[in-house]
This record gives structure tokens, C-alpha cells and sequence, in this order.
């Protein structure tokens, strides 16, 4: 093994996780055999001019990825159950919507059988994020996540902060002071919605006002409210931003729903009320689903390629790319407006 080679000190990786990706490089080349004994710490340690501490938290590294496994009184030795080759990725998610599961699934197929592929959820608490970092730390080439937090914002930070660059790939949305740094293949919620309504304006002429539903339990980035009313502000258009549970009368309103129990409201509401969608009043949803393709004869909706989303990150991932991607947003035209 030449690893002083293979150690940049001037790389934002830690040396000792450059020490465990050097032995697991010389694993899958095979310059390391599974029948040797790997060289001992203060072995490694002398003839490398490392500290020992350094070979240490690198052999952690390599037991925790399930690379090597000691043996009483021998050793360490590789894995019998390490597959050499194959990409390790935890996903960190903040929850498992609908269209959450479309970006996993993408994931999952555009590897393959190229990786091994983890998800966990994070709930939107940077406490929980900061646990499941700590106890993954270590064992995954690339951790992606997606960066939504409403509490504890702080705690998921430091935890990110403590995995290479080289390893991160954010999902969903960039991170602030990650910009550029890392991966990232991300939406800009303000400028999509207002780009994406802008589409559809030509429809709006038969409806006298535009009101957006957003949930009062459920947080969405606020970036979406900022892009609405900017929109609605271009093109001096009534509008108005409500809770969920609002009554808003419905003949001449254009809804902007983020959320399908919101969605179901108004639409029960109409059929009681006899009015139709896309005649008496227009329905925009927020993010697309199958289901918006057959409910009431088609919705329209405002929404990102979630899909894209995911073949494009496990691209990057497979790739060791640090480019920053805006995925596609665009405007869905059904029957509903």
C-alpha cells in the first residue's frame, strides 16, 4: 500500500477516512487479499508516518462499513462479506410523501445493482438528523439529504458539518454556506411556483381572484408563499394566503392547494355547492401524483420531475460529481382550471 500517495492534506476529508477509502481501494483492486492479515496499527502507523491515532479512527471506519473484522489474537482481516465495488449511500429524508417515494424508487432503479442504498427519515428535526449521522458516520460513500428542518435547525448542521464534501449530496433544496461545496441537485421554491403560474396565466382570465391553502400543521418551504404573491403582484391579480380549514367562497377563485386533505375539502365543498371545477372555479395543486391525472376529470398542478430528480442524484453519485443541478418545474394544464 503507497498511501502517503493517496493523502491530500489539503483536502477537506479527514486523513484517517483517506487512509480507510485507500485500504478499501487496495481491497477491490486486490493489492489487499481477503486470506492476508492487514498490517497492524503501530505498523501502519510506522512505516507511514502516521499517528497511530489516525490508523486507529480509520480501522473504526473500515469495521463499521462491515470492510474488515478483527480476530481474536490474529488480527484484522477483510471481510468475508464485503462486496468490493459498490457504491454505499444513505439517504436522509425528511419524510415519505407520495412524491418523496417517487425520488427513492428513482434512486433504487438508476442504480441497480450497482449500490447498496439505506434510507432513514429525519421528521424535520435536526436532533433526530444529528442521531442517525452520528451512528452512520463513516459507513457510506455518500450521504444524500434533504435539508428540510422547522426545529433543532442547529444540530443538524453541526452533524453535516463533520461529513467530507466529497460524501454530500443535498436533495430537494441547497443548503445555506453549502453552495458550490458539495453536490446538490435541488427546486428554488420561489422561483419555480412563480415561473410555473406563469405558464398558465392565459387560463386565468375567467376567475377573479387567486387564494393559496397553506397548512397551518404540515410545514412547506415559505419560499412558496414568497413566489405566489410575487406572481400574483406581476400580474396585479387578487390573491390572498389562508390555513387550511379557511371557507373561502369558491365561484370565481382560482385554490393553490400544497396539501390533497385540502384538495378533498374544496372539492367536497364544490359537489355540495353543484359547482365545477375549471368552469366555476379553478384548482391548482401542488406537486404531482397519479391520483391528479383521475380526480375530477384531471388536476392541474404546479410541480417538479421527481423522478428526474432521482436519476439525476444517483447519476452524480455514481459519477463523484460536485455540480449543483435545479431540477425541472414546470405547470401540469388539466381540466381543473
Amino acid at each position: 500500500m503507497e498511501l502517503l500517495d493517496r493523502i491530500d492534506t489539503t483536502s477537506s476529508m479527514p486523513v484517517y477516512m483517506q487512509v480507510a477509502n485507500a485500504i478499501v481501494t487496495d481491497i477491490e483492486s486486490g493489492t489487499l487479499r481477503r486470506d492476508r492479515q492487514l498490517p497492524s496499527i503501530n505498523e501502519l502507523s510506522e512505516s507511514y508516518y502516521l499517528s497511530r491515532d489516525t490508523v486507529e479512527k480509520a480501522y473504526q471506519v473500515l469495521r463499521k462499513r462491515g470492510v474488515i473484522v478483527s480476530v481474536k489474537c490474529k488480527g484484522c482481516y477483510v471481510s468475508e462479506s464485503f462486496t468490493p465495488g459498490k457504491l454505499r449511500v444513505l439517504l436522509l429524508f425528511n419524510k415519505l410523501s407520495t412524491y418523496k417515494k417517487n425520488i427513492y424508487y428513482a434512486i433504487l432503479d438508476s442504480f441497480g445493482e450497482d449500490a447498496e442504498t439505506d434510507l432513514q427519515i429525519h421528521h424535520l428535526d435536526g436532533k433526530i438528523c444529528e442521531s442517525l449521522l452520528q451512528e452512520s458516520l463513516g459507513k457510506y460513500h455518500y450521504y444524500a439529504i434533504m435539508p428540510h428542518f422547522d426545529k433543532n435547525m442547529e444540530q443538524a448542521r453541526q452533524a453535516i458539518s463533520k461529513i467530507p464534501h466529497e460524501q454530500l449530496l443535498f436533495l430537494d433544496k441547497n443548503f445555506e454556506g453549502y453552495e458550490g461545496k458539495c453536490a446538490a441537485v435541488f427546486q428554488d421554491f420561489e422561483r419555480d411556483i412563480r415561473h410555473a403560474l406563469h405558464l398558465g396565466k392565459d387560463l386565468l382570465g375567467k376567475y377573479s381572484r387567486m387564494v393559496m391553502v397553506y397548512p397551518d400543521d404540515v410545514p412547506y418551504p415559505l419560499e412558496i408563499v414568497k413566489g405566489f404573491r410575487h406572481f400574483c403582484r406581476e400580474i396585479s391579480f387578487e390573491h390572498k394566503v389562508v390555513g387550511n380549514g379557511s371557507r373561502e367562497e369558491l365561484a370565481g377563485t382560482v385554490f393553490v392547494t400544497l396539501n390533497e386533505l385540502d384538495l378533498v375539502d374544496i372539492i367536497e365543498r364544490s359537489r355540495a355547492e353543484g359547482l365545477v371545477a375549471g368552469k366555476d372555479f379553478g384548482i391548482i395543486s401542488y406537486n404531482d401524483t397519479p391520483l391528479m391525472e383521475v380526480l375530477e376529470n384531471g388536476i392541474t398542478v404546479v410541480s417538479t420531475d421527481h423522478e428526474k430528480m432521482g436519476q439525476t442524484a444517483a447519476y452524480m453519485m455514481k459519477n463523484k460529481l460536485k455540480d449543483s443541478i435545479k431540477n425541472p418545474f414546470t405547470l401540469i394544464r388539466r381540466n381543473s382550471l
